[in-house]
């Protein structure tokens, strides 16, 4: 199988990310695995798209950590590859983290992979179920039953109002990823509301939720592959964010600590009532962050954390997400890589 994985920036990828792993675990099982940057794809004259990709020189890792050294490293094999020859293009770029600094890369990866799929490339998550999950708003077409009550506007007044009808509001922006410009709101801060309003309005519109206080023990971050829960032998690829002191978020960069996940009823019916619209829009990979009964947020765009969740089940996850990539290359050889990109990318 010859795999290509794109990221934001080859060099800024670390050896914990999913993407590293997803990688290694590729390398590993005798693929040719190539890694590029949003940036480094082209489109040439002869309507092919190319890309200037990076792979390694040995063919099996002890670790993660030096299949990344290698990649980033003078050792790395430095290519200009046609990405249409391609079996596999898994997107695992964050359009959020280029929304400010380099706003033309935000959509640069769905674009390309759009035009790579005409010649029967696997691309996953389907670039133009991507398209409609640009933004936070794609979280809204959702069931109104597994989600918070939600405001989205740039208005003060509406959202002073929504915040005190509420009691205790979150604040966060449309755009954005990682906890950053994050407040919640409580009724003895309504005098600051202005200025919280301020710092989330400053890239765009702000979504207000209800707050939900199952949210103080944290969340769970689950994860969803082919449209169902990724479950092997009994144990789900699951993990829990618990909060740090007084920080309302449990994002790990944003303080937050590890946790053993309890995958019960109330979030495989969550799972269950998203399937048919993660399958609708050929979602191959996500992770659903859930609290309590009610899902927080969908990341539809390089789920992290397969390494988090093999460390409380000492399951390789990993592998299992390229045994059903190798799967769906095998199905579209049958039929001549003629199939439809996104019933390819639940099957």
């Amino acid at each position: 199988m010859r795999i290509g994985f794109v990221v934001n920036e080859v060099m800024t990828e670390e050896s914990g990310y999913t993407t590293t792993r997803l990688g290694c675990e590729a390398v590993n099982r005798g693929h040719d695995v190539f890694v590029f940057g949003v940036g480094d794809i082209a489109y040439d004259p002869d309507e092919y798209v190319r890309a200037r990709a990076r792979s390694v020189p040995k063919k099996s890792y002890k670790s993660h950590e030096t299949y990344l050294k290698d990649l980033q490293g003078v050792k790395a094999v430095r290519e200009r590859i046609t990405v249409d020859d391609l079996d596999v293009m898994m997107l695992r770029n964050v359009p959020s983290d280029d929304f400010i600094k380099r706003p033309w890369a935000a959509s640069v990866a769905t674009e390309f992979g759009r035009v790579a799929m005409r010649h029967g490339v696997i691309v996953v998550n389907d670039p133009n179920g991507l398209a409609k999950a640009g933004s936070k708003m794609y979280f809204q077409l959702f069931p109104e039953e597994v989600r918070p009550r939600t405001l989205i506007t740039r208005d003060r007044d509406e959202i002073r109002a929504f915040a005190k009808e509420e009691g205790r509001v979150v604040l966060k922006p449309l755009q954005g990823s990682g906890g950053a410009s994050v407040f919640l709101v409580r009724p003895d801060d309504m005098p600051n509301l202005n200025q919280m309003i301020d710092a989330v309005s400053r890239d765009g519109f702000v979504i207000v939720q209800e707050y939900l206080p199952a949210a103080e023990e944290g969340d769970m971050r689950l994860f969803v592959m082919n449209g169902r829960p990724l479950q092997v032998r009994g144990k789900y690829a699951a993990f829990r964010r618990v909060r740090s002191g007084g920080d309302m978020r449990s994002n790990i960069h944003a303080g937050g600590r590890l946790a053993e996940a309890q995958v019960n009823d109330a979030v495989l019916r969550i799972a269950e009532i998203v399937r048919p619209k993660l399958v609708q829009d050929g979602m191959f990979l996500v992770g659903l962050d859930i609290v309590g009964d009610k899902m927080m947020e969908i990341n539809v765009f390089s789920p992290g954390g397969l390494g988090s969740a093999h460390k409380f089940t000492k399951i390789n996850f990993n592998r299992y997400v390229i045994n059903a990539l190798e799967r769906k290359v095998n199905y579209m050889n049958f039929y001549g890589r003629n199939f439809d990109n996104v019933d390819m990318c639940t099957l």
